[in-house]
């Protein structure tokens, strides 16, 4: 048996919290025999949901924290004022070494702020950069960063790089994963000054498969995977990527519903369509990852359901028997 990986979850973070959350929990400690559950929150209200479900008592383990940080919250202010919230105690958690990683569906500016000052970054570390993994016609790609470093410099963007073909080798199995910077056009010329000073540095690194750049249109192809860029062009990437999702499904269910003939074809394909439509479903890959830092830290959607809250633990484990962090400090340090 593997060695235990104990994660600590914001069980009050989140829009649908403490549900998702718990149930999130129970989930994943029911599939995997190598994890311990510590739900961290106001602990009448986390044990009154747990109380709804079957599950191995030493498995699950709740952690009282009687203030909860909300989304509009400031975060540096929260981090520092609110000592007892399920955040902040579930991050002392990690630095103290008493559970190997941390999963929230809370405020990503205190989770992020959280990462940096409380968990910690490696050494050599500069940025610690948000990465989620996102579907693609060939499997899927890791947009690094989506959201932590919105002002990072050329030499943030190639530890990016570096930490995101640990994860990638290691985590995804992809050997050699191939790197692109984000560009407004395939040639070396193009770009902003960010873009610029980076593409010479990426290309002469001799530890990535630095391909050049990439186009925004070029990604859902899978033509990279790994996605460099700065967390503002990154978030807005995401976030387009999660919206034209939604609206394919909605004008897809709209065009199969507006007749008869629609509706006897939409019979006859569903099952098959709903299988191809799967891999393109986000809840299956989890959370985001914060690369770089000392221990794991997992930031999931604020509207996680309990499908994506378990992926994110269970993450977790799979990230931390891998000794990702460890890989990831080794790399950097050969710089």
């Amino acid at each position: 048996m593997s060695e235990l990986v104990r994660v600590a979850v914001d069980a009050m973070g989140g829009d649908n919290a403490p549900f998702v959350t718990v149930k999130g929990a129970v989930d994943a400690v029911k599939e995997s025999d190598n994890l311990k559950v510590f739900l961290v929150g106001q602990e009448d209200v986390v044990r009154a949901e747990l109380s709804k479900y079957n599950y191995d008592a030493a498995k699950i383990e709740v952690v009282n924290a009687t203030e909860v940080i909300e989304m509009a919250e400031p975060p540096v202010m929260a981090i520092r004022k609110k000592k007892d919230s399920s955040i902040v105690k579930a991050m002392y958690m990690v630095n103290h070494g008493e559970a190997d990683a941390y999963v929230s569906a809370g405020s990503t500016g205190a989770t992020l702020v959280g990462g940096q000052v409380i968990v910690g970054r490696l050494k050599g570390v500069d940025r610690a950069p948000l990465a989620p993994l996102i579907p693609t016609e060939k499997g899927n790609s890791l947009l690094i960063d989506c959201g932590a470093n919105v002002d990072a410099r050329s030499n943030h963007l190639v530890q990016f790089a570096k930490m995101g073909t640990v994860y990638m080798e290691n985590i995804m199995g992809i050997k050699n994963p191939t790197v692109a910077i984000v560009n407004i056009g395939a040639e070396e010329e193009k770009g902003n000054a960010l873009v610029k000073e980076t593409f010479p540095l990426l290309k002469n690194c001799p530890d990535i498969n630095f391909i050049g750049s990439i186009e925004a249109r070029d990604i859902p192809a899978g033509n990279a995977d790994i996605i460099v860029c700065e967390a503002f062009t990154g978030n807005v990437i995401l976030k387009m990527y999660e919206g034209v999702a939604k609206s394919m499904m909605h004008i897809i269910k709209k065009g199969l519903m507006s007749n008869l003939k629609t509706k006897i074809g939409a019979l006859l394909i569903k099952n098959d369509l709903k299988k191809s439509l799967e891999d393109y479903n986000m809840d299956k890959y989890g959370g985001a990852p914060m690369l770089g830092l000392k221990g794991l830290v997992v930031k999931t959607h604020g509207s996680a359901n309990d499908i994506e809250v378990k992926n994110s633990i269970l993450q977790c484990v799979t990230f931390t028997q891998q000794k990702i962090s460890e890989k990831i400090s080794a790399k950097i340090s050969d710089q």
